[in-house]
């Protein structure tokens, strides 16, 4: 709570599409004289970076014999563990998002003790799967906060440039794409809104059609959002003197993080296909 400590969750791996967790292939081995071995190449280990991240979640797979989804188990590893290597920081449209980063993480025979495993072997999608919900949910609502401030930027933008004999505010196309901005703003909200009112009131379970259909809509809307905040500001929406590029790419990338849209858009379908989809 004070802010000493950060932790990073290594689970995606670059040779293989860690969209579906099932085919994670980083090992963790049981050693005759006790405790764990790891084994893997993990990338976009957001936090890796950060001078204050000490501990790392690996998942990795335990039983590959087992049924698919209890192969895997997540561990506890702290980041000075010998085998341990920050590679480089992975970046994003060229940002490094220093100083928490997205790091590249080598484990090459890391030995932690057997009371380093949460829950218990096979148990590593179980937690995933815990998570990702309320994690999901909090990409949204930064989302959602990055749309609102492109939209405080393009208000003042529009309000005090002048181009062609008026203010911006004063030519009526632009004023109707500040409509259809705000108009995905509040749609991404109230998605975003509903679908943690579900999760408080019923878990994660029931809550899941709400928080897949936020999780399609929140990015989307702010890309579309900071894609139009960009145009107003015109060369310098690209630019590194305002906050809208790092946005656009930050709110690009979350059509990938925690599940890309294909992913949620193939969940939503079979739950509609079900009739437990509605809102």
């Amino acid at each position: 709570l004070a802010g000493e400590v950060r932790s990073c969750f290594a689970m995606t791996e670059p040779a293989v599409a860690s969209s579906d967790a099932t085919n994670i292939e980083s090992r963790i081995h049981a050693h005759p004289q006790g405790g764990y071995v790891l084994e893997g190449r993990k990338w976009w280990t957001s936090g890796a970076c950060d001078p204050r991240c000490k501990v790392a979640i690996f998942m990795g797979k335990t039983d590959p014999s087992a049924p698919a989804h209890r192969q895997q188990s997540m561990i506890l590893v702290p980041m000075d563990t010998p085998g341990v290597t920050v590679v480089r920081p992975v970046t994003v449209f060229g940002y490094d998002d220093a100083p928490h980063g997205h790091a590249e993480v080598h484990f090459e025979g890391v030995r932690v003790p057997a009371e380093a495993v949460l829950l218990g072997e096979g148990r590593g999608f179980e937690i995933a799967q815990g998570r990702l919900g309320p994690g999901r949910l909090h990409h949204c609502m930064r989302a959602v906060g990055m749309a609102e401030r492109a939209m405080e930027m393009t208000r003042e933008r529009m309000a005090t440039r002048k181009a062609f004999g008026s203010v911006l505010a004063g030519h009526g196309a632009l004023l109707q794409q500040l409509a259809e901005m705000r108009i995905q703003v509040e749609g991404a909200r109230l998605a975003v809104l509903n679908a943690a009112h579900q999760l408080d009131l019923h878990g994660n379970k029931v809550a899941r059609p709400a928080i897949a259909i936020a999780k399609v809509v929140a990015p989307r809307a702010a890309q579309a959002v900071l894609d139009a905040a960009i145009q107003v500001h015109g060369g310098g929406g690209v630019s590194g003197d305002y906050v809208l590029a790092a946005f656009f790419a930050g709110a690009r990338v979350l059509r990938l993080a925690d599940g890309p849209d294909e992913v949620h858009l193939r969940d939503i379908g079979r739950m509609e296909m079900k009739g437990k989809a509605r809102l």
